[in-house]
């Protein structure tokens, strides 16, 4: 492992210090912490190797550099041993094209960046992968967090991997039983408690004050670091020609704050001559970051009581928010919001492309077409839109959708017959040769009648 000299930095009164609190906060101003380190300053990288080394390793077989995250431990914190190391080959994501998108949004270079393809599928392995590793050096036996689903079974799999035990704070009620069954399966103590996501959040830090549990939500400096590689991987994919825009579900925000942490990064090394825009968008009941930069300018967190289907970014005090403030006005990025009925057309378009995704992540593509209105994205322009969770994550979702259930009883129903060409519900026939043959007939026809819409 590359030898290091990383800090923890206050990111509220600039206080540096060799260890974080036990709640990872600073002990001065009770500010967030992210992590520094002088060699990840341009004059002490070339970028020219960096880039070299990180090519070379995607043919290597060594454990370290089979992972997306650690084959770019120049610019991680390095642990005292490999043998710390906790990792499930995460990283190495797609990108993917998206020619039906691009045809429907008029943007000529659109792509997505896989992050439900880890091995948990969400982003969070990235992040995890890391933080674990540290919590393991250090000689905690339990690891927990707050959850609305993703981090848990993130978190859950990477203790089990290492050894660890792991204890789950989820909202009862609140989260897809698909993730919460993740978590259950890989052996986390999980407790559903009678809150939302924030309730459990703060119930979290106050725990990890009275007692030896290492604490890995994206609060955690070390997730943030891990997280940052999907920047640097994008980037390669590019062939290191930066898009004009990374646009990002926004719910507790420390993913767009790592990406943005590690766009400036590459930056000052050298490794991009310029920085693309990165924006993030929020869904319209859970737009604190929206209300935040709108209503006071990026100077105090507008909270709001959260509520949307799209369960893994339902957040409603984001902890991250002045990190994510930070890097949007770094970047020249904007905030958006977008309506569920958009989510989940946007979700249906993108399961259109073959790849699918959770609904959180479907705001990107709802996003674009804001950004797009607005005038702040061009046709012309480079477009990446980064999914954060699989498809499978919540199923629900789905099968409520094309069945026509989803907005049924609510104040969305009447506007949700527009979404009718982009359900495909399932249906049931006589097991006959005839019967299933009148249906690819219906299906052509109506796909002719979708066409010239």
């Amino acid at each position: 492992m590359p030898s290091g000299a990383f800090r923890f930095h206050c990111i509220g009164c600039g206080a540096l210090s060799h260890a974080p609190a036990q709640d990872f906060r600073c002990s001065q101003c009770g500010n967030l912490l992210e992590i520094t380190d002088p060699s990840w300053r341009s004059g002490k990288l070339c970028a020219a190797d960096l880039k070299s080394v990180w090519h070379q390793r995607r043919s290597s077989n060594l454990p370290l550099d089979l992972s997306g995250v650690w084959r770019f431990r120049e610019l991680l914190p390095a642990p005292q041993s490999e043998r710390h190391v906790i990792t499930l080959r995460e990283g190495n994501t797609p990108l993917y094209e998206l020619p039906r998108s691009s045809h429907s949004t008029g943007v000529r270079r659109l792509f997505a960046k896989h992050q439900g393809m880890n091995p948990t599928g969400s982003f969070k392995d990235a992040g995890m992968t890391v933080a674990s590793t540290f919590a393991k050096q250090a000689g905690y036996s339990w690891v927990a967090c707050a959850s609305t689903g993703n981090t848990s079974a993130s978190m859950a799999a990477y203790a089990a991997r290492g050894g660890l035990r792991s204890l789950v704070l989820v909202p009862e009620g609140k989260i897809s039983w698909s993730k919460l069954s993740q978590a259950l399966d890989y052996g986390a103590l999980t407790c559903q408690l009678r809150t939302d996501f924030d309730g459990c959040l703060r119930l979290l830090q106050e725990l990890v004050r009275r007692a030896p549990v290492y604490q890995l939500n994206s609060i955690n400096p070390f997730r943030l670091e891990g997280q940052k590689t999907l920047a640097f991987e994008l980037l390669e994919q590019l062939d290191w020609h930066p898009p004009d825009h990374i646009i990002v579900p926004g719910g507790n925000l420390g993913n767009s704050s790592a990406i943005g942490k590690a766009l400036l990064e590459m930056r000052d090394i050298g490794l991009i001559p310029g920085l693309p825009k990165l924006s993030v968008i929020q869904a319209e009941g859970a737009n604190a970051l929206v209300r935040t930069l709108r209503e006071a300018g990026g100077k105090h967190l507008v909270s709001v009581e959260a509520e949307t289907r799209a369960t893994a970014i339902r957040i409603g005090n984001p902890a991250s928010w002045q990190k994510a403030v930070n890097v949007i006005q770094a970047t020249g990025g904007a905030g958006e919001q977008v309506s569920e009925l958009e989510i989940a057309q946007a979700k249906a378009e993108i399961g259109a492309e073959g790849i699918g995704c959770e609904p959180a992540s479907a705001v990107t593509l709802a996003g674009l077409r804001k950004l797009l209105q607005h005038g702040f994205v061009k046709p012309d322009e480079t477009v990446v839109l980064v999914l954060t969770g699989n498809l499978l994550k919540d199923p629900d979702f789905t099968m409520e959708f094309h069945r026509g259930d989803l907005f049924r009883g609510t104040a969305h129903e009447p506007a949700s017959a527009m979404l009718s060409p982009f359900r495909h519900p399932p249906i049931i026939l006589d097991a006959t040769l005839d019967a299933v043959l009148k249906a690819l007939d219906q299906a052509e026809k109506t796909n002719s009648i979708n066409s010239n819409v």
